[in-house]
């Protein structure tokens, strides 16, 4: 070993150099992993080291294992909590043996993926009306800190998993060593630990680790789609802590900064990971990815980078938030290529484009409310913004992992009461009703009158 700076470790090996991406060990029993990542001479290999560096030193030995990082795989993995080594993080047993494939996999060719698109239904109203995912798509959850990613993430896990025929695998990039123990515990209390794989690359641990936790979940992923033939649930949280590890990684190797200090390898990085996920003529991997907007601001590179791999936006608003909508999610700013009358059918399409122009409506008088009062606009305008106002709280909901908090049992609806309820809205059926009977309630038959 020549030299060890922070996780970056220059090797010496005479005669044949490991090639990239090969398992380096390191340390005492070779407890310390590295990845090799470049070439700088005949001799000479650096590489980023994916747990701490404490102890090594230089003119230690390193060995070449002789093939690249690897995880397990299998139906053993379901129930676990795992890090990006397959090293169990909860108290069961190693899982030592079995099948182990390399972390870096090539995506499906063309010719190969699924062509016909179908809805994926969530029981969350506002997501199944106005931003419906697609089976085999890659959806992304937008917003700043504390608008609701990660609850809304665990919500799917409750929803999807418990009448999901195939299997869920969430990948924590980054996350706080308190949100994965909640995560642990949400999942269990809502009894479908035994059919979803969780894995994560804490926020204590170094860049090269949570760099390559994504690729470790799309392995175990890939398995059981390809091998086992069963629909996938990928849940990412977060996509942007993933192009931060890379970052961290690009700026420890030397290289030179792009736009706004992000590394320059930011798209290439992205599209290995995301190009994974797609669907097969035998099973699909269906993917919701949590993304956090940097101070809010859409144009960031990360963010527009993510943005042309996703067939679903669904951005939460902080306003919202602050207004007690929950789910927070923004109806106007959010999107879905699925949201068409071939694939949702003629009903959906314009229940749902009747409720988007109803928001909209009601948005652009906003600012004409709050200098003059509702009161001085027309009868026609007021009979509008009633309605909309009723439908935003239609569209919000009590969540299963929030019921501690709340107090409010939580719910999960069909998409046909959603539409019935968001009709008959609209026809004013509910204009005698107050707001609040239509607010954090399930279907439309629970709305009360006082």
């Amino acid at each position: 070993m020549l030299s060890v700076r922070g996780s970056v470790v220059d090797s010496h090996f005479p005669g044949r150099l490991p090639e990239f991406h090969s398992e380096l060990r390191a340390g005492n029993e070779g407890r310390i992993v590295v990845e090799a990542v470049s070439h700088l001479s005949a001799e000479i290999v650096r590489g980023v080291a994916l747990n701490p560096t404490a102890g090594l030193a230089r003119g230690a030995a390193i060995v070449d294992s002789g093939h690249s990082l690897r995880i397990p795989v299998g139906e053993r993995m379901l129930g676990r909590v795992v890090n990006v080594f397959g090293d169990v993080l909860d108290a069961g047993e190693d899982l030592g043996g079995g099948e182990w494939r390399p972390l870096y996999g090539l995506p499906v060719p063309l010719v190969e993926q699924g062509a016909t698109s179908e809805v994926f239904v969530t029981g969350i109203k506002a997501i199944d009306l106005l931003i419906p995912l697609e089976r085999g798509g890659k959806a992304g959850l937008f917003g700043g800190a504390g608008v609701g990613k990660t609850v809304l993430i665990t919500e799917l896990i409750h929803n999807v998993a418990s009448r999901h025929r195939g299997v869920t695998i969430f990948c924590g990039i980054g996350e706080r060593s308190r949100e994965a123990e909640e995560l642990v515990r949400e999942v269990r209390n809502a009894g479908v630990l035994d059919n979803t794989v969780l894995m994560f690359g804490q926020m204590n641990e170094p860049p090269g680790a949570r760099f390559r936790v994504g690729h470790a979940a799309l392995t175990v992923a890939e398995y059981f789609r390809d091998d086992v033939r069963q629909d996938v649930l990928l849940l990412v949280d977060n996509i942007f802590r993933f192009i931060q590890a890379g970052s961290e990684v690009s700026g420890l190797l030397g290289r030179l900064p792009s736009r706004m200090g992000y590394q320059p390898t930011l798209g290439t990085e992205l599209a290995e990971l995301e190009e994974r996920i797609c669907t097969t003529r035998g099973a699909a991997i269906t993917s919701v990815q949590a993304v956090y907007v940097p101070a809010d601001d859409f144009t960031d590179p990360a963010i527009t980078h993510t943005f042309g791999h996703l067939s679903a936006l669904i951005v939460l608003s902080r306003e919202r938030a602050s207004q007690g909508f929950y789910p927070a999610i923004d109806p106007l700013r959010s999107e879905s290529k699925m949201l068409t009358p071939p694939l949702v059918g003629e009903r959906h399409y314009r229940v749902a484009r009747k409720v988007r122009e109803a928001l909209a409506s009601y948005d652009e008088l906003k600012d004409v409310i709050a200098m003059l009062g509702l009161e001085e606009l027309s009868r026609d305008d007021q009979r509008r913004v009633h309605r909309a106002r009723r439908l935003e709280r239609f569209l919000t909901q009590p969540f299963f992992t929030t019921e501690q908090f709340t107090g409010i049992e939580g719910k999960m609806i069909s998409l046909e009461e959603t539409l019935e309820g968001c009709e008959r809205i609209l026809n004013d059926e509910f204009s005698d009703y107050p707001e609040k009977a239509l607010y954090m309630i399930g279907g439309i038959h629970e709305a009360r009158k006082p």
